[in-house]
């Protein structure tokens, strides 16, 4: 049927204007503009400009980059920097028993105080990576790697705290007297050269507190004395501080201190002073709290642990992670072509990272490996291998969803890592309860496992995240069959169309 059409006279400017470009052409001058409009906002920036998401992501990068060169300076060569425990390295195992003077079980605090005494002995045989824990109620248990001597261990860490002070004009070492006037420090008495005017069994109470006389902000050392102290303190300096003379704090036969008297002190209260830092003045601390605790260490047993097995159990261990290491990446390969390269890099940042992190932790003395603490290596290890799967398996799901590899590259990362991340949690938990909680070398175990995860999850944010996202803005989108998501693309390809033809169908 004939339609009836106005004359062109009859209409506006306006409806002349809307006919014409609603006609022949018309909706594809609409399209024109507005595919213009796309291009122009899509167009690429200038030379001068990059995408500050860019900019973050590489920025990110070079700061990482820094990390791990050094990380690699700090744990290089490994064997040195990283303190072996002592089922490694060998060494000796002591379990010495505390008893008090009336053969009563010591308190808590006794116990606490005879750890520290204990450590610092140990410390003094030149075994700092050695520890020294308490075991239930009165047994210490000392571990001392490279020692192989336990009947000299036992001599040396056995003996009962003997704290004395003596009138420096009263030593007859010379050669000790000369060492402390050239400001050493520990100097060893010759037996039968001095005599104490009294011994720690006067001493009440010590504290430390800070120096409030000190213009450098140091730490002073306070002593409360009985009654016997009180009178017999107040005797000594008050001969001794017109001259400024000196009073030698001895434990076991070594000069540790030696102040000055300012004043005559008659109130039995002490103040150790002379810019103490804090590490110096519990230090200090520790020495005269032994002199007041009558404490006697007796040996329980002990046992001598040969290098042989332990080094053998650590080659073993590496050769384990060499090997799951190897057989990951080979299975990434297979099953995820290039983007295996990118799960090579994060097991390399990790592994360079977790390494630098040890062997910080063993310069300060707060770590030694042991072999529960290995199999706490090679089991995050193994998770950090399970992080990357998670973080490449989503961008490729997001891939056959539909989305563009840039897109997928945004939303797969940070899903997968927040998938990895509740998983880390749930380990971490378990890590921190057994480090707290437990004794012996079952916290090397969670102190290993804690530190794996953090490692991992600055792998996910410094290196994963931004890599990935980096290689999906060109190298992946130009290559997607050596990166192995071109089967994904042609996936998510045929999804669309299956889509169009239905919705075709149903239009028709």
């Amino acid at each position: 049927m004939a339609q009836d059409k106005k004359p062109d006279e009859a209409l506006t400017g306006v409806d002349r204007w809307e006919a014409s470009v609603g006609g022949a052409g018309g909706g594809r001058h609409k399209a024109g503009k507005d595919s213009a409009k796309k291009a122009k906002k899509d167009k690429p920036r200038g030379k001068g400009r990059k995408d500050p998401r860019v900019r973050r992501y590489v920025s990110t990068l070079v700061i990482l980059l820094v990390v791990l060169v050094v990380a690699v300076i700090g744990f290089t060569p490994v064997g040195q920097r990283i303190t072996q425990g002592l089922d490694i390295q060998g060494g000796v195992s002591v379990i010495m028993k505390a008893s008090k003077a009336d053969g009563s079980t010591p308190t808590s605090d006794d116990m606490t105080t005879a750890t520290g005494i204990v450590q610092n002995r140990v410390n003094a045989l030149g075994a700092s990576e050695a520890t020294v824990q308490q075991q239930g109620t009165d047994s210490i248990l000392i571990q001392i790697p490279g020692a192989t001597d336990a009947n000299e261990a036992i001599e040396t860490l056995g003996k009962t705290g003997h704290l004395e002070f003596v009138r420096l004009d009263q030593i007859g070492d010379a050669d000790a007297i000369m060492q402390l006037s050239r400001g050493a420090g520990d100097v060893q008495l010759k037996e039968g050269t001095y005599k104490a005017f009294m011994d720690g069994s006067v001493i009440d109470k010590v504290t430390v507190n800070q120096d409030s006389n000190s213009a450098t902000g140091g730490y002073a050392v306070n002593l409360t004395l009985n009654s016997e102290g009180t009178q017999k303190f107040a005797e000594v300096t008050r001969e001794l501080a017109p001259t400024k003379g000196q009073i030698a704090i001895v434990l076991d036969g070594v000069i540790y201190s030696a102040p000055a008297v300012q004043n005559e002190i008659a109130n039995g209260q002490v103040s150790i002073t002379g810019s103490f830092s804090l590490d110096d003045a519990n230090q200090l601390k520790t020495v005269l709290d032994s002199g007041s605790l009558p404490v006697t260490l007796t040996y329980s047993e002990s046992r001598v642990v040969g290098p042989t097995l332990g080094q053998d159990s650590l080659a073993q261990g590496v050769t384990a992670i060499a090997i799951g290491v190897a057989v990951v990446v080979i299975y990434l390969f297979f099953f995820y072509g290039g983007l295996g390269i990118l799960t090579m890099g994060s097991l390399a940042v990790f592994a360079i990272l977790y390494l630098g992190l040890l062997a910080l932790l063993s310069h300060f003395g707060l770590f030694a490996l042991t072999l529960p603490g290995l199999a706490g290596v090679v089991l995050t290890t193994g998770s950090a291998a399970d992080s990357s799967i998670l973080v490449l398996e989503r961008f490729r799901e997001e891939i056959r969803m539909g989305r563009s590899i840039r897109q997928a590259s945004i939303s797969g990362a940070k899903h997968g890592i927040s998938t990895s991340l509740d998983a880390d949690a749930v380990t971490m938990v378990t890590a921190l309860a057994l480090f707290f909680v437990a004794v012996g070398s079952v916290k090397g175990f969670g102190l290993t496992l804690a530190l794996g995860i953090v490692c991992d999850v600055i792998t996910m944010f410094c290196f994963k995240a931004p890599a990935l996202r980096l290689l999906a803005r060109g190298p992946i989108e130009r290559h997607p069959g050596f990166w192995g998501v071109k089967k994904d693309l042609k996936e998510a390809e045929l999804a669309r169309d299956a889509r169009d033809e239905k919705g075709g169908v149903q239009n028709a």
